[in-house]
């Protein structure tokens, strides 16, 4: 009975009339605009949702009907296929395990160089005061001494022979300039225009053959650098590497030598075993190196002896003909040591690379 009033009553309350109704239009009006407003208010929801709302894996979507349980909730992050997580969980696990091991390789790199460091650094202090022993080759020994010691009187010659080189130079400018002053004072004396002549002569001849003389003293000064900094310098690289792998040689030996020397239990056996591998490394490393030395040494012997046969006896020639005035003699020696002049004003730079 009360539903039956219930519905009544609510049937009651919605006034049916005919759509000719100018009030009846009047209500439809106003109900339109009512629900204009309140469909602006949920598209403005609707937009600030959009912009703010909350993130699609944490949002939800209803299976059943409004209203129906929450066992039909499904949340939209499950519907993301399996593949995909575990493609971006393969890839970030790569990732990280591959920056991992950049930073053990980094970590074991410098572990090594730094234990290596310390024995090192060790045996050469121990060395210094007399309490650690060092393996001397002494015939290679010797003939390294003798290299460096060579390489200290050539350099001497090389610098001897850049000083000569550039004192001749200023000599033979001086000469030119002299030849040509005599010449010009040949023109506007008349008086003594045949002694400022043979003057002139005399030194732009002095001056040519200055000129030939210092092409020879360059090229022999060009090879003998060559021969210093160069070759000699790349078989003393070489040495230097060898004096440093003989002491890693020397270092590790004395690690295991101390090793040897104590307990033989089973972790000291495990270092003991790690000691000889390393040891065998550096013993081979550095009987490789001290190969390479007294071969280098014997090849850098015969090439010193075959070059400074060859510049000495070009040196001698060159300087003997220009003091004797044997222009001939000082020509053909350039010739035959393959000596080739640049013309005049070849080292003036062009107007284009004075611009």
């Amino acid at each position: 009975m009360a539903d039956s009033m219930m519905s009544k009553a609510a049937t009651m309350e919605i006034p049916i009339s005919s759509n000719g109704d100018s009030r009846n239009l009047a209500e439809d009006d106003s109900l339109e605009q009512a629900a204009k407003i309140q469909w602006s208010l949920r598209e403005k929801d609707l937009q600030q949702v959009m912009v703010s709302g909350p993130n699609l894996n944490e949002t939800s979507i209803v299976s059943g009907g409004y209203g129906g349980t929450t066992e039909g909730i499904i949340p939209t992050s499950s519907i993301k296929g399996s593949n995909m997580h575990h493609t971006s969980s393969n890839s970030s696990m790569t990732a990280e395990e591959a920056t991992k091991g950049i930073a053990v390789e980094k970590f074991d790199i410098m572990k090594k160089w730094g234990l290596n460091t310390y024995k090192c650094t060790k045996q050469m202090i121990s060395e210094r005061f007399g309490r650690g022993s060092r393996t001397v080759d002494l015939e290679l020994e010797a003939q390294i001494e003798v290299l460096r010691e060579t390489k200290r009187k050539y350099e001497n010659v090389l610098h001897l022979a850049r000083a000569l080189t550039n004192h001749f130079y200023s000599m033979v400018q001086t000469q030119h300039a002299l030849g040509d002053t005599f010449a010009d004072l040949s023109q506007k004396s008349p008086e003594l225009r045949d002694e400022f002549g043979y003057n002139a002569e005399t030194q732009k001849l002095l001056c040519k053959n200055g000129e030939t003389l210092l092409g020879a003293i360059n090229f022999f000064v060009s090879s003998i650098n060559t021969l210093v900094n160069k070759t000699m310098e790349d078989t003393l690289m070489t040495i230097k590497m060898y004096e440093n792998a003989r002491l890693e040689f020397d270092a590790y030996r004395a690690d295991l030598e101390e090793l040897n020397m104590g307990p033989r239990d089973a972790v000291t056996m495990a270092r003991i075993e790690a000691a000889q591998q390393q040891y065998q490394i550096h013993k081979d490393k550095y009987e490789r190196l001290r190969n390479d030395v007294t071969i280098k040494l014997k090849f850098l012997e015969e090439n010193k002896v075959k070059v400074m046969h060859k510049q000495l006896l070009l040196f001698h020639n060159a300087i003997s003909a220009y003091f004797a005035g044997n222009q001939q003699q000082l020509e053909q020696t350039l010739k035959q040591f393959n000596i080739k002049l640049k013309p005049p004003g070849a080292d003036k730079p062009s107007w284009l690379e004075e611009q």
